[in-house]
């Protein structure tokens, strides 16, 4: 059992020791990084080339010019901030890129490195730049915030945590047994560590979201119309705790109490 549960912790132990304490901009919280930021860019680069050469990119050369000048503005506007307060560390890898794809899906995502693409079937509930602004400003928080490290740093250890609870609860039972086991604590750790996790980013990619794209210019009050157009759509949504996304009104309710705070980051 010594030896068995000693074969298990020694990677974890080891990447714990080459882990890093960050800290995300603005919101203060402290976040472990396993994996160095330059390799996460590079593994990103592959897959936006690959994403690229198999979707068709929008030709509406009006909103590709809209996500291209919305996404420009707030990222110089991110980067101004980070170098006027001594962190442009966080962001020395990017190389911004904003692109429009032609699909109906109401979706935009920002891989780490900047690389930011929507979906045109997310224009119709932005409607105006300001709407875009709200969606943009989401997206390169997720990035800034090294999100992306930091869930596969969690995921890393949960993985290690899960084969050594199956192997040490589950010793000397059938094969069965153990699967079983495998997916119950599977599914706990899911419900209890995961999917919070992931709402937690999302709650932290909408604060400071508002917070860039007022350093930016606009209006953080749009974003309260624009979440409350995507709450109206009328698709199916999961609870909230079966969800790896905030419920609609319980975003709403953070994002207008986040507004004052946001307000305070406005161009003089």
């Amino acid at each position: 059992m010594k030896t068995l549960i000693s074969r298990i912790a020694l990677p974890v132990i080891i990447l714990l020791l080459f882990a890093q304490c960050a800290t995300v901009p603005i919101t203060g919280r402290r976040q472990l990084i396993l994996f160095p930021e330059n390799e996460m860019v590079s593994m990103s680069l592959t897959s936006y080339s690959s994403f690229l050469k198999e979707n068709k990119l929008s030709t509406d050369a009006v909103n590709k010019k809209r996500i291209k000048d919305v996404g420009a503005r707030i990222s110089k506007a991110v980067e101004q901030y980070l170098a006027a307060n001594g962190m442009q560390d966080q962001i020395a890898n990017f190389q911004w890129e904003f692109n429009l794809v032609a699909s109906n899906e109401p979706n935009a995502w920002c891989m780490p490195g900047g690389k930011v693409v929507f979906y045109e079937g997310i224009l119709p509930y932005c409607k105006t730049d300001a709407g875009i602004a709200v969606v943009m400003g989401h997206e390169i928080a997720h990035a800034v915030a090294h999100h992306s490290n930091e869930r596969m740093s969690q995921q890393t250890l949960l993985q290690y945590g899960q084969a050594a609870a199956t192997e040490i609860l589950g010793h000397d039972q059938s094969d069965t047994r153990k699967a079983l086991l495998a997916a119950a604590i599977g599914m706990g750790t899911n419900l209890g560590v995961t999917l919070p996790f992931s709402r937690k980013h999302e709650y932290e990619a909408d604060r400071l979201g508002l917070i860039f794209m007022t350093m930016a210019g606009y209006d953080p009050n749009e974003a309260v119309a624009f979440w409350s157009r995507m709450a109206n759509s009328g698709s199916a949504k999961q609870p909230e705790f079966l969800s790896t996304h905030p419920a609609d009104q319980n975003r709403i309710a953070k994002l207008k109490a986040t507004i004052p705070e946001a307000l305070k980051y406005k161009p003089q």
